[in-house]
């Protein structure tokens, strides 16, 4: 990192710690992590004896290994612990596991396909939709060697931000932006809703937001760093023989180190199918659910860190700063590429063509919701200083997208310019 970045960076820094000053200090505010209380320590604090304690203060019964597999999504290995060292063993050693199954096509093959599931002990939480009492722990994967095993998408991400941390000296800290429709069989006559007209709708005017509140609940309780949930514009009554009225809502989430990043994206999808079961009704994160009407993206903002500290994308010369500048510049490169891991369906296709609030070319700016690459508005304190970490949007991916995979691309077009 020269010199001209390094000074840059000082004066133009915000240090994560200042986004949750208060002046009334006296006033605590509990965490809302279940585990997080339990323990009374950050996760980023936990050891194996910690989740031990809160086991049985808890009431627990069994131990989920939780792990992304081939196909994006979550997938559970369940243990009933013995004893006290039985259950540290979980923790410490993890399981083994069948790779060709779980990574299809990759290369690895049934004669020699263990890998093995080590837990991360700080991403453990509370289970909410087990009725058994089960502490869930996230994985990532190992080959036979002991070497991060190189198909899994979890080893992936963070190899791309580990390297875009040493070659261009700052961090990368991401958040999701979940949009996703609600279908339910609606009945009696629900007046006050047109079509694409939904954003920020209330209750009674929408029937999700009991599902989309209890997501938010749930996700701070298990640890996912949320911003704020919302209906959204999308909106699709049922007509011409569908059954289905689709409702579309979005969940924001907050910003965290790029791999966490991903892993909070997969939690989210999972806890929102979960919700949406025990509601009753139907949940899709299909770009496109009716041809015609506002399809969903999966939008994510990217903030440079160094030392704790997020850099400004604009700096106080108004000109984007050099770490801003080679995301950008990355994005507007690399986007269209990066369509094989953010944009994975054929309705991803009939969504950018519709053109509503879609990219429908390689630009960026401030102000246009139709750019590739935005620079959203950022609230402002007394002093005109930026209150909350500054972004860079990028506007293409929608809910086919992998998480991992894409994080990991977006790392990768930041550093090759």
């Amino acid at each position: 990192m020269d010199s001209t970045f390094t000074s840059r960076f000082q004066e133009s820094q915000i240090h994560t710690s200042d986004l949750f000053h208060r002046n009334d200090e006296h006033l605590l505010v509990k965490s809302a992590s279940i585990l997080e209380r339990a323990i009374a320590k950050p996760s980023k604090s936990w050891t194996e004896h910690d989740l031990a304690h809160a086991f049985v203060t808890l009431d627990l019964r069994q131990i989920s290994l939780m792990h992304v597999a081939g196909d994006g999504k979550l997938k559970t290995l369940d243990f009933v612990p013995r004893d006290h060292n039985h259950f540290l063993q979980i923790l410490r050693y993890g399981e083994r596991a069948d790779g060709s199954s779980l990574f299809p096509g990759s290369g690895i093959t049934a004669g020699a396909s263990d890998i093995v599931l080590r837990p991360r002990v700080q991403s453990a939480f509370v289970d909410p939709f087990s009725q058994e009492g089960t502490l869930a722990i996230l994985c990532g994967h190992f080959a036979r060697s002991g070497e991060p095993l190189p198909q899994s998408a979890d080893t992936i991400a963070h190899k791309a931000y580990e390297r875009l941390l040493s070659t261009a000296g700052f961090e990368l800290h991401a958040l999701g932006e979940i949009e996703y429709f609600i279908g339910h069989k609606l009945t009696g006559k629900h007046d006050e809703r047109l079509d694409d007209r939904g954003y920020h709708a209330a209750s009674p005017f929408v029937f999700g937001q009991e599902l989309r509140r209890r997501a938010l609940t749930i996700l701070s309780e298990i640890g996912v760093p949320v911003k704020y949930g919302h209906s959204e514009v999308g909106f699709a009554g049922a007509a011409n023989g569908a059954d289905l009225t689709w409702e579309q809502h979005e969940i924001e989430l907050a910003l965290a180190p790029l791999p966490f990043a991903a892993d909070s994206v997969a939690l989210t999808q999972w806890v929102l199918r979960n919700l949406a079961r025990d509601y009753e009704m139907e949940i899709s994160f299909e770009p496109v659910v009716r041809k015609g009407h506002a399809g969903s993206g999966m939008h994510f903002h990217m903030a440079p860190v160094i030392d704790e500290q997020y850099l400004l994308v604009i700096d106080n010369n108004r000109e984007v700063s050099e770490s801003s500048e080679l995301l950008i510049s990355g994005l507007l490169t690399h986007g269209c590429s990066l369509m094989s891991f953010g944009n994975r369906t054929p309705s991803s296709f009939v969504r950018l063509f519709q053109g509503k609030e879609s990219p429908a070319a390689v630009t960026w700016g401030q102000f246009n919701r139709k750019a590739l690459v935005r620079l959203p508005v950022t609230m402002q304190d007394s002093t005109g200083a930026s209150a909350y970490p500054e972004t860079v949007e990028f506007r293409l991916p929608d809910g086919s997208a992998n998480p991992h995979l894409l994080l990991a691309g977006i790392a990768q077009a930041a550093r090759s310019v």
